[in-house]
């Protein structure tokens, strides 16, 4: 059921507190993250932003994982870290993407 209300937000069906509430950036190899999870019944599936500059024009991409955590902070440090596995993972080929 939950999964259902994850495409439900993902299309732009859901409003109200499920929205995510992006944190101060975190500035990581040359990359802004943004932690933005999403809240679900309580639960806070990790979220973000990545941003970065590609021929002199930023770009924003949205990353959105399975992962979730019934704290919002732990779900911002989870949110961040993976941010930085998919930067050294992809680098700046990351750019090219609306999201991941």
């Amino acid at each position: 059921m939950a999964l259902g209300k994850f495409f439900k937000w993902l299309l732009g069906g859901a409003g109200g507190s499920n929205q995510p509430q992006a944190t101060a950036p975190v500035d990581y190899k040359g990359f802004a993250i943004e932690a933005a999870p999403i809240n679900e019944d309580g639960k806070y599936r990790s979220a973000g932003f990545i941003s970065g500059e590609v021929d002199g024009e930023t770009r924003r991409i949205q990353f959105i994982r399975a992962d979730q955590n019934s704290d919002l902070q732990a779900a911002i440090d989870h949110s961040i870290t993976k941010a930085q596995q998919i930067i050294d993972e992809q680098g700046s080929s990351l750019l090219e993407k609306t999201h991941l």
